[in-house]
């Protein structure tokens, strides 16, 4: 499983480069429409979906909160190496901490646990997914790039706004809340899962044709430069937020292993679709995307001593 999504990220990657180096600027327009179409027709009914689903009872225990306090502790530290250490633009800021929080933990992570750890782990997995990685991708990253980005918005009102006006997400998991599960039949929730699976090439796809349009004279370079604000991405991701979970686990109680890789994932893709919305450093963005999801293999065999 994990050699097939392995796979669809690499093919993902070179469409995304042939499509901007055959069609240009058409590439481009395309990914922009792609969004809008992902974020007002795909990803809503996935939400509400998933959201009446979600059973909040079930496998939580403390590693959800070492969780959020891990994300917020590295979002803060993206923040101030953003805009008081490397003295970024504020929507580059922004995209600094967007690619810092979000991690591949459900096209990526949960397919790399039942592997790596077993089928056991998986239930973990998911919960992390559900309950971490999913407010984060539709509430969080959303508020950051309203709050952060060169979108038109002159003060906080505009930016609150923008949160709600350009962002159909919140409403949907509204309506998720609201729905009981039984109103959710067993074919719809898995449907919605497989269209979810689905976004993982659109996500990559975008990240072949940012990366291509960023080449000199059409040279595309996989991966891409590394700056400083990228390796600031790299180091906030893959390291400071697996090692604060271990030293939290170590210094009281021992939690699952699936915690600890989930932790450890990728930027995820998710990113790019904030950055297109709310105008964020797509640059920043899609070569954070790369080099993490790049060097991910050389973190894994990092970390095993610690599963």
């Amino acid at each position: 499983m994990i050699f097939a999504v392995v796979a669809a990220i690499g093919l993902s990657i070179w469409a995304g480069v042939w499509a901007e180096r055959r069609y240009g600027e058409g590439a481009q327009r395309g990914v922009q429409k792609a969004v809008r179409v992902a974020l007002w027709g795909l990803i809503p009914p996935i939400v509400i979906v998933i959201t009446a689903r979600l059973q909040f009872s079930s496998g939580v225990g403390i590693g959800i909160g070492y969780g959020y306090l891990v994300i917020a502790t590295v979002g803060v530290l993206a923040w101030l190496i953003g805009s008081r250490v490397l003295r970024l633009p504020r929507a580059s800021t922004g995209a600094l901490i967007v690619v810092s929080i979000l991690a591949n933990t459900g096209y990526l992570g949960i397919p790399l646990i039942l592997v790596l750890l077993g089928g056991g782990q998986v239930g973990y997995a998911i919960v992390w997914d559900s309950l971490i990685s999913y407010p984060m991708a539709f509430v969080v990253a959303f508020a950051i790039g309203a709050a952060f980005g060169d979108h038109g918005a002159s003060d906080m009102r505009e930016r609150i706004t923008s949160f709600f006006t350009k962002n159909p997400i919140p409403w949907a998991i509204l309506i998720g809340f609201l729905l009981p599960d039984a109103a959710v039949p067993d074919w719809l929730f898995h449907a919605m899962k497989l269209l979810a699976s689905s976004l993982l090439p659109l996500g990559f796809f975008m990240v072949g044709v940012q990366l291509s349009a960023e080449g000199e004279h059409g040279d595309f370079r996989f991966p891409p430069p590394l700056t400083k604000p990228v390796a600031a991405a790299l180091g906030l991701r893959l390291a400071v937020a697996p090692l604060l979970v271990i030293a939290l686990t170590t210094a009281t109680v021992h939690v699952p292993g699936a915690y600890l890789l989930q932790a450890a994932m990728p930027s995820g893709i998710n990113a790019l679709i904030v950055a297109h919305v709310y105008e964020l450093d797509l640059r920043l963005t899609s070569a954070a995307i790369a080099w993490t999801t790049a060097i991910f293999a050389v973190e894994i065999a990092i970390l095993a001593p610690f599963l």
